[in-house]
């Protein structure tokens, strides 16, 4: 069958994973279609939590705003013992990545949003109602048989595809990849609500040996509870609404309240990771790379990591900028870390069902003694437990100082910086899509050599010089300040790399870095804010070398 159309990118799922992934090569100018086999938008929230991390994916989208005046920002969480005691209460209050840390949305308004600001975008296509049914890899393209709503079939070629088709993903099927891990025995009951008027606002975890319960709240009068089944109970019964509220929800509300239950569904937890993300063409992301169970809320979090992972590598070689072995480095950077929050969610599940009553009890015991102790208490309270991504391979360069302290693979610190214009923003509104070159009190782009200034041009790379804040030490009084013109943060990388942008570290974010690392001047970031590389002044003709090796 002849090709009916063609693309850069097909995209085969327009859930969080594949919207987000969309959005993110508009950016770039990428071709792209999503192929979405339901009609419309899941009309029930299926993911609840977002993080940071997700979050500064989306500021750089330019969507974060409209996001967050949907969400419960900043949300607790506590665990209570069987017995009704409170154990712990996590509330960070720190924002490494400019976000805060937890936070909890309704994924139907989540994606509607997302789709909103796709229309926008001219490059990328959705098409609601169509299915993958098959495909095939050939040495340049990928072509891929799709049925329509109505039933008629044609062939989309593509540069590239990516499944983000969720846990049953028909992508990784036919790339006969098999998900390695394990399926929890015991199943759970999830139920959403609305009209809540329950005087929560936090997450609780009950951790009952007999019975676990998660309850969640959401915006707008929603929450969720999720119920470990035990043998003996009717699944069937209770996936009733009227039953799932008269057993289970009714008890938890005052008299008065009048909870309406939206939905009521059974699930497994399953454990799994994708053997390999990537089958040369064909890449995997999101639920159809890796499930976890929900302990953590990391689930949708992990598969939004994978797509800013991929996003930029797709567009440089879409672009001729870099070869195609940088993609390779997407299975090499986010497998492992998607392996490892699949683990940790699963540790954090025992911690939440204890098999008995002893092992509860030898859990409270320890959990008390760590929160007498400052140290283990702020490690807790502020999360610190969150298992981070470190590339030690990839699209980075060794670090030449000490591995365990080298920040380079890492998500770099979001501060609050001022421009010349005299405007306080996050640091990202002034790095653009591409890569940026920091200067701490340094010209980037004055150290650099013409032949390594024009390649970091041609990438549309930012050179940033961050100087010290007007509070230091400035000019003798009557001495003019002289002050660089002023830059639009909006501009476009193409219209602003040909000049260094200066930003003051109004915050000190920059200072405490220079504190902790004396001898690094200079900070290459990649596009999707993880460090690339650090170095001196006089090294980033060399490094600069390096990274243009690496990605060629």
């Amino acid at each position: 069958m002849p090709e009916a159309s063609t693309t850069d990118i097909l995209i085969v799922g327009a859930g969080p994973c594949g919207i987000t992934l969309a959005n993110l090569l508009a950016l770039w100018g990428v071709r792209a279609v999503v192929l979405d086999a339901e009609p419309d938008l899941y009309p029930h929230p299926r993911a609840v939590g977002i993080d940071d991390e997700s979050l500064r994916t989306f500021q750089k989208i330019g969507v974060v705003d409209r996001l967050l005046e949907d969400m419960l920002q900043n949300t607790p969480i506590r665990y209570y013992t069987s017995w009704g005691r409170m154990m712990a209460h996590v509330e960070p209050s720190v924002r490494p990545f400019g976000w805060p840390r937890r936070n909890t949305f309704l994924q139907p308004l989540f994606e509607a949003t997302l789709r909103d600001r796709l229309e926008e975008a001219e490059s990328v296509e959705l098409r609601l109602g169509a299915t993958l049914v098959d495909y095939e890899q050939g040495d340049d393209r990928v072509r891929a048989l799709v049925e329509g709503a109505d039933g008629t079939r044609s062939v989309i070629g593509a540069r590239y595809l990516v499944g983000a088709d969720g846990g049953r993903s028909t992508v990784r099927r036919v790339a006969g990849i098999e998900l390695i891990g394990t399926t929890a025995p015991q199943k759970w009951l999830v139920v959403d609500v609305a009209d809540d008027d329950l005087d929560a606002p936090y997450s609780a975890v009950h951790c009952d040996p007999e019975r676990p319960v998660l309850v969640v709240p959401l915006p707008y009068g929603h929450r969720r509870f999720e119920f470990k089944l035990l043998p003996g109970d009717d699944e069937e019964a209770l996936t009733d609404p009227d039953r799932a509220l008269r057993e289970l929800i009714r008890p938890r509300y005052p008299a008065t309240s009048r909870p309406r239950v939206l939905r009521s569904a059974v699930y497994w937890h399953h454990s799994r990771t994708a053997e390999r993300f990537r089958d040369r063409r064909v890449f995997l992301a999101g639920d159809a790379a890796h499930l976890q169970p929900p302990f953590f809320g990391q689930g949708m979090n992990s598969g939004i990591r994978d797509v800013t992972n991929l996003a930029w590598k797709l567009a440089l070689v879409l672009r001729g900028q870099a070869g195609d072995a940088l993609l390779d480095s997407y299975d090499a950077e986010r497998r492992g870390h998607a392996r490892t929050m699949v683990q940790f969610a699963t540790r954090m599940g025992e911690l939440y069902t204890p098999r008995n009553v002893v092992t509860e009890r030898l859990r409270d015991v320890a959990f008390r003694a760590a929160q007498r102790i400052p140290g283990a208490r702020d490690y807790i309270l502020q999360m610190k437990y969150k298992p981070m991504p470190r590339y030690r391979r990839g699209a980075v360069l060794p670090y030449t100082g000490p591995v365990a302290g080298s920040p380079v693979g890492t998500m770099f610190g979001q501060p609050e910086v001022e421009t010349a214009a005299g405007a306080r923003v996050r640091l990202d509104a002034v790095l653009g899509t591409s890569f940026a070159v920091l200067g701490l009190h340094v010209d980037p782009a004055a150290a650099l050599g013409a032949a390594e200034r024009t390649w970091w041009r041609t990438l549309g790379a930012r050179f940033v010089h961050v100087t010290a804040p007007r509070s230091g030490a400035g000019p003798e009084p009557g001495e003019r300040r002289t002050r660089p013109a002023a830059e639009t943060v909006t501009e476009t990388a193409a219209e602003t790399a040909a000049e260094t942008i200066r930003v003051e570290d109004v915050d000190g974010g920059f200072r405490d870095w220079m504190l902790r690392r004396p001898g690094d001047e200079v900070i290459v970031l990649r596009p999707d804010g993880y460090l690339a590389a650090i170095c001196t002044r006089h090294e980033l003709d060399a490094v600069s070398a390096q990274l243009r090796a690496l990605l060629s």
